[in-house]
């Protein structure tokens, strides 16, 4: 426990930062049960809000309540019954009166909730009306609320929940909550401008902690969401603002992009460029000519082309006498590009290497000499480029790919090897605009949103149980027309645990039971890497018909004539990891298949499936899985650095976002420091938000 002083009312300003122990009814040992909820300090009671709310303002009399319908009524315990019945099953009823009739709260096989209810208790029950041989509410959601207990949970009242623990009650957190917000709600804080809160027209703060616990109205409760909503994403904002003014006030390298070095990138690139992607590369090329670093994210569904823009800019740095570094997440992704590049950039003097943690220790050792003295111009690599043996000469520009596979420190560490260099991510994972304009907010984005022409939409497939044979049909038929088929497992080998297809097993059952006459290959994450680089050479030379994988090849893996993409136990992947396997076929001009075997158990699951069913646009997927799972679970928004969000919500709050986003980086343009006596509220909010994430913001 922290031995710390209590601070007296007369200093209202600091005792929110006070230990929850000192709060009245709290003591040492409910302490403990409120720290295992995150709750440490009285700041973090006050700012824990509830999950959702019981409407009590709306009871119904029992005398009212309508077959079918759903009620919800205020009564007392009358009668407790409990009884088994032919079949072994136990049932509780509690029957509940309110002057004006009776109804029988009915729950089956609960008989721990027997103990719960005593006669005389006074309860809210909602549910579902029906009839047995009287009226019932077949396991109804209900509250017992004893005398002088919980002076907020009564009729007409609207009643927090919160997420606990078994440790404590709703009815005892409510009760400390209510002491909370009586003794310290005035204490807190306002960080905004008066001309903020004019401006958006929002609430005081202690009034909007008092109403997001105990609201006395719905319009109460939607104005104290509203301030707290925009209190947070405006922090969020802030931020954003600060890391993107940070970096351009940084001075960079002025690349020389004119016509003549525009002419000799062009003559190394064998086909005609799309719209998009001349879009792009002239966002790329002002950015490069600037004198302010560049910091872009280029995102393109999977196939719209982004390798070839990439070598655009990496052309355009070494013509200017700058060393490159292209750093991709697996090493099969970076074989794949360096093979990539080799191919276009044959015929020019342009000298690459490839560096991974596989490279042999001797070629490493003479690579390392050679990027130090400045005699490669491009390094592609993964992780290994970041390591401290890696040095360069003259890097003028880093193109980090997938970059959602790396986190912060780790693309810091790649733009430290240079003197501000210019930056281009590359993401092949479409970014709602919600989530770009937070977990984003400090980069420029490009957007390739077409596809090279002469290329089918593919047709995705939910396979049915039943229909396996067709599938393989199929399969079999595109195999006969000179095609290549991709099989994707979620395991490697056979689990105990998990109830799964693996991939080790499956290719063994493959060949023997299914295509014994086709040739199968098999790929996954623990086969060394020369292993793994052999057989996808052979597949790609068309020494396979199948290759059996694990996601290993979710990203990265160019086979132009693979038609088919089997993905098995698909409701175990997320929509954006189906949205790239599937983007492995579809690269060439044939018609191209994936096949969805899943057997969904969840909603969720389901409309994952039908989802891909529906649609091959990687932005609507993606807003989609978006809203099926939250900014956390699609983007791992903890390795950007952000905080959790603790009421905001990205897709519905989205209008909020775009004004606070609006109000953050005007404040930013005024005030680049907050060193104004009117943003020094806002500063120490944001030194203490982000306390061990400063490195990032650059606040000055």
């Amino acid at each position: 426990m922290p031995n710390t002083k209590f601070i007296p009312h007369t200093d209202l300003r600091h005792i929110v930062n006070q230990h929850i122990q000192y709060l009245k009814g709290v003591g040492p040992k409910r302490s403990e049960i409120l720290e295992r909820l995150g709750i440490h300090t009285i700041r973090n009671m006050l700012y824990y809000f509830p999950r959702d709310y019981k409407d009590h303002t709306k009871i119904q009399k029992i005398s009212e309540a309508k077959i079918g319908a759903k009620i919800t009524i205020q009564g007392t315990v009358c009668g407790i019954h409990t009884r088994v019945s032919r079949n072994r099953m136990h049932i509780l009823e509690v029957f509940v009166t309110d002057g004006t009739g009776t109804i029988a709260a009915t729950w089956f096989n609960q008989p721990f909730l027997t103990n719960k209810f005593h006669m005389d208790d006074i309860v809210f029950l909602y549910g579902k009306v029906g009839a047995y041989q009287y009226l019932q509410l077949v396991s109804p959601e209900y509250e017992i609320i004893r005398e002088k207990e919980d002076t907020h949970t009564r009729e007409g009242a609207i009643i927090p929940v919160y997420t606990l623990n078994e440790y404590i009650s709703q009815t005892q957190f409510r009760r400390i909550m209510e002491e909370a917000i009586h003794q310290f709600a005035d204490s807190l804080d306002e960080i905004l401008p008066e001309e903020l809160i004019e401006r958006n027209q929002l609430v005081p703060i202690n009034t909007a902690v008092r109403d997001i616990h105990f609201p006395k109205t719905f319009e109460h409760l939607k104005n104290a969401r509203y301030k707290l909503i925009y209190d947070e994403l405006f922090i969020l904002e802030i931020a954003m603002a600060l890391k993107k003014r940070s970096i351009k006030e940084e001075t960079g390298i002025s690349f020389r992009v004119g016509p003549n070095v525009d002419i000799h990138i062009r003559k190394l690139i064998p086909f005609t460029l799309t719209r998009a992607q001349e879009r792009v590369i002239y966002e790329i090329k002002e950015d490069m000519r600037n004198s302010k670093p560049m910091n872009r994210l280029l995102q393109g569904d999977v196939g719209s082309g982004k390798t070839i823009v990439a070598i655009y800019a990496i052309l355009a740095a070494i013509a200017n006498g700058y060393q490159t570094a292209f750093m991709a997440p697996t090493e099969i992704l970076a074989e794949q590009h360096f093979q990539t590049v080799r191919k276009y950039l044959n015929h020019s003097s342009v000298q690459i290497r490839l560096l991974t943690r596989e490279t042999c220790s001797q070629q490493k050792k003479t690579d390392l000499e050679l990027i130090r003295n400045g005699d490669v111009d491009l390094v592609i690599g993964t992780h290994a480029l970041i390591e401290e043996t890696v040095q360069f000469k003259k890097l003028g520009l880093a193109v980090i790919d997938e970059q959602h596979k790396f986190g912060v420190v780790q693309r810091l560490k790649l733009k430290e090897k240079g003197s501000y260099p210019d930056v281009l991510i590359m993401t092949a994972t479409p970014i709602p605009r919600t989530l770009s304009l937070t977990v984003f907010g400090d980069l420029d984005i490009s957007i390739l949103d077409e596809v090279p022409p002469g290329r089918s939409p593919i047709k995705t497939l939910w396979i049915l149980n039943g229909k396996e044979r067709d599938a393989y049909n199929l399969m079999r038929s595109e195999v006969a027309k000179g095609r290549q088929i991709f099989i994707v497992y979620p395991l490697v080998e056979k689990s105990d645990i998990l109830n799964l297809k693996a991939a080790v097993i499956e290719a063994k059952r493959l060949q023997k039971e299914i295509f014994p006459d086709l040739r199968i290959g098999l790929l996954h994450g623990q086969m060394k890497s020369a292993e793994k680089e052999k057989t996808m050479v052979d597949f790609k030379e068309k020494q396979y018909d199948i290759l059996v994988s694990t996601i290993i090849v979710e990203v990265g893996i160019d086979i132009p004539n693979a038609t088919v993409m089997v993905i098995e136990h698909a409701e175990r992947f997320g929509l954006a990891q189906l949205h790239q396997l599937r983007g492995r076929i579809g690269r060439g001009s044939d018609q191209s298949y994936c096949l969805l075997f899943g057997y969904p158990k969840t909603h969720i699951s389901r409309e994952r499936l039908k989802i891909m069913t529906q649609t091959c646009d990687g932005f609507r997927i993606a807003e989609m899985d978006f809203q099926l799972r939250g900014p956390g679970e699609f983007f791992g928004t903890r390795q950007h650095g952000l905080p959790e969000l603790r009421i905001a919500n990205l897709i519905k709050d989205f209008p909020i976002l775009e004004k606070a986003r609006k109000d953050a980086f005007e404040i930013i343009s005024l005030d680049p420091h907050l060193t104004s006596c009117h943003h020094l509220k806002i500063r120490k909010e944001i030194l203490e938000t982000f306390t061990d994430r400063l490195e990032l913001i650059h606040i000055g």
